[in-house]
């Protein structure tokens, strides 16, 4: 008995070894307010070591080419200088960064459906884009984050308009001297023409994973394995590593079928099929040697007043969800 117990113990500190080698983040989402160190210790406590930081720009409309930003009607962790001051309070307690510019389209719109119908607003979607991650890139540089990403779930954009995004990426290189990532959609990410230009293949992990109310964990860990077997294919074919830049199930029944689903219609909570299903997720992939970890969606700054009992969204946070990232995050 007492051997078995030292291998186990043997076991277990290998399988925290490896976990430390992985990203373990938070999408850390903008607020009205600065952060104090009272909104980063959570993300200490949940033993997070990377976190998303993501400055907002806005589009009226799928055919409209303007990108507005950096205004002083958005909320203060949307804009530059709140990304800088977000940046800032992660780094002094040794949580590293990924910069993730967004683009919000009026009434949620999706945006990998963003496509111009004229040559000339292509042009000025160009233009507008180009301005908005450059932007971004410099404060990259400036704040020296680790990741930087140059989009996210943009497919339609990437299909017209190939040639522009190589343009981007040399041009953000000259700029920013880090890592590079693009966050793609999860049915859109094989199709990404340029991810060895970059330095992870990112991708927005929301595979459906399970038909059940309330999947089991092993029924969810079985969902993962045509998906693991794609990802490891992609990983080899372009020789970078995966990067989950967005993961994460809502605390609703059915919560593994259609995990991308954003819609306030559904009623109820589930709060054991998200803690299934991402207990699933973690015993599947995390330890896999082309998986360089992820970040959660969502961590909110008002950790004490988000989440709870009673929430069906997507975080984490004072759910059985949030002692399971802990538990999987932990270095101990």
């Amino acid at each position: 008995m007492k051997g078995l117990l030292l291998l186990f113990s043997f076991i277990v500190c290998l399988s925290c070894q490896a976990q430390t080698n992985k990203i373990n983040g938070v999408s850390f989402v903008g607020s009205r307010e600065p952060v104090e160190q009272e909104h980063v210790t959570p993300v200490v406590h949940v033993q997070a070591n990377n976190a998303a930081v993501m400055p907002f720009g806005f589009i009226r409309s799928l055919e409209n080419p303007e990108i507005i930003y950096n205004t002083d009607r958005q909320w203060f962790g949307e804009t530059l200088e709140g990304a800088g001051q977000y940046i800032d309070m992660l780094h002094a307690n040794n949580i590293r960064v990924m910069l993730k510019p967004q683009i919000w389209i009026w009434r949620g719109e999706f945006t990998g459906y963003l496509k111009m119908k004229t040559e000339e607003d292509w042009n000025e979607l160009e233009t507008s884009y180009k301005s908005f991650i450059l932007t971004y890139a410099e404060l990259a540089e400036q704040y020296e984050v680790d990741i930087f990403c140059i989009g996210t779930e943009l497919e339609q954009f990437i299909v017209h308009r190939p040639e522009f995004w190589n343009q981007l990426i040399s041009e953000v290189k000259k700029r920013y001297k880090g890592k590079l990532t693009y966050a793609a959609n999860w049915d859109e990410y094989k199709r990404v023409p340029f991810w060895r230009q970059l330095d992870y293949v990112g991708v927005d992990a929301y595979f459906p994973i399970s038909e059940s109310e309330t999947p089991s964990i092993d029924e969810a860990r079985k969902g993962w394995k045509r998906w693991k077997n794609e990802l490891e294919g992609v990983s080899k074919t372009n020789g970078r590593p995966i990067l989950f830049t967005e993961y994460g199930y809502r605390s609703i029944d059915f919560s593994g079928k259609e995990p991308w689903q954003t819609s306030r219609d559904h009623t109820g909570v589930n709060l054991e099929a998200q803690a299934n299903l991402l207990t699933a997720l973690y015993e599947e992939v995390w330890s896999e040697p082309w998986f360089a970890g992820g970040y959660i969606w969502k961590w909110f700054i008002d950790h004490e007043n988000v989440g709870g009992s009673d929430n069906n969204r997507f975080t984490p946070q004072n759910k059985p969800a949030g002692m399971v990232v802990q538990y999987y995050y932990s270095e101990k």
